[in-house]
């Protein structure tokens, strides 16, 4: 997996196992995704996340792809199952760690995770911008930016988790690309990650264009068009069903695999499944109970990792 073409794909993914997931108040109040559950649920909303986060891994595992799973430690950080917003990998060693909007969500970030991958992969730096929370400057890893790893250009829409001077000031610092742009929901609600409508594969992008006003659009698709992707776009309602969070990794043969959540693949036309089947194969498991309580799904769920194995 060391040609251009896989530059694009992490080599391995992590994933945490929620022990305490739920509906997270601090975050809902910027995530139009959230359902806040009955008191009296807790318990029954635990037990089903964590019976689908262990059924995903093994769909994961089964096709080959190298997974690990860290267990959740910290029981006051009920989004832990997402840890793509706190931390990135990338193919020069660089690992990033990002400003986090909720309070409860800065608990996610941990160092024996990054000890853990350093095992096997290697470290050469580490960026923390996380000292930005104190200014208010809130960026928040992959869900707030798309990397395009082989052409260095990042993506991301300006939200209250997505910081506009702080995006530009570190694209700038890793010598990438931005493209930065607005994206509202069908209410006009901003978006509040850039993983909710857009997905990057190395030679696709699933994007909901209806979301970026028509002024910004032709911006984001030339960009994408110049890079080689063939653009597949989303209806809201499909963006609502979670048809622009997903991610493509690669089993340990080589193989690749687009991830989303049954609900998403249902949502997909029969001629969307076909033309993203050309580049790899569909793959999706049952995550309704995260998504409806959690505002994510499948590719906030997997941190990927890019960084060169160790020597």
């Amino acid at each position: 997996m060391e040609n251009k073409e896989y530059r694009q794909i992490p080599r391995a993914i992590f994933m945490v196992r929620p022990t305490s997931f739920g509906y997270n108040a601090e975050t809902a109040q910027s995530n139009a995704f959230q359902h806040k559950a009955a008191p009296d649920e807790a318990g029954k909303i635990q037990e089903l996340a964590r019976n689908e986060f262990d059924a995903f891994v093994t769909k994961l595992r089964d096709k080959g792809i190298e997974v690990l799973v860290f267990e959740q430690e910290n029981e006051k950080t009920p989004d832990a199952i997402f840890p793509n917003n706190w931390v990135s990998f990338h193919n020069d060693g660089k690992v990033v760690l990002y400003p986090m909007l909720a309070k409860n969500r800065r608990l996610e970030r941990r160092q024996d995770i990054i000890d853990a991958v350093q095992e096997k992969f290697e470290v050469k730096e580490i960026i923390d911008l996380s000292p930005n929370e104190e200014l208010d400057a809130i960026l928040e890893g992959t869900g707030s930016i798309i990397f395009d790893h082989v052409n260095h250009v990042a993506y991301a829409n300006e939200s209250p988790r997505t910081h506009k001077e702080l995006f530009n000031a570190f694209c700038k610092q890793i010598r990438y690309e931005p493209v930065l742009f607005t994206a509202k929901d069908k209410n006009g609600v901003d978006i509040y990650h850039t993983n909710v409508l857009m997905a990057l594969g190395d030679r696709y992008a699933v994007i909901c264009l209806a979301s970026i006003p028509e002024k910004e659009r032709g911006m984001v698709t030339d960009k994408l068009q110049q890079t080689g992707r063939q653009i597949v776009d989303i209806t809201f309602e499909q963006m609502g069903h979670f048809a622009g969070n997903m991610l493509q990794v690669a089993a340990k043969n080589g193989s690749k695999f687009l991830v989303m959540s049954k609900r998403a693949f249902d949502s997909l036309t029969i001629e969307q499944k076909t033309t993203l089947g050309k580049y790899n194969e569909l793959l999706y498991a049952d995550l309704e109970t995260i998504e409806d309580y959690g505002g994510g799904s499948a590719r906030c769920m997997i941190a990927g990792i890019h960084l060169p194995l160790n020597a």
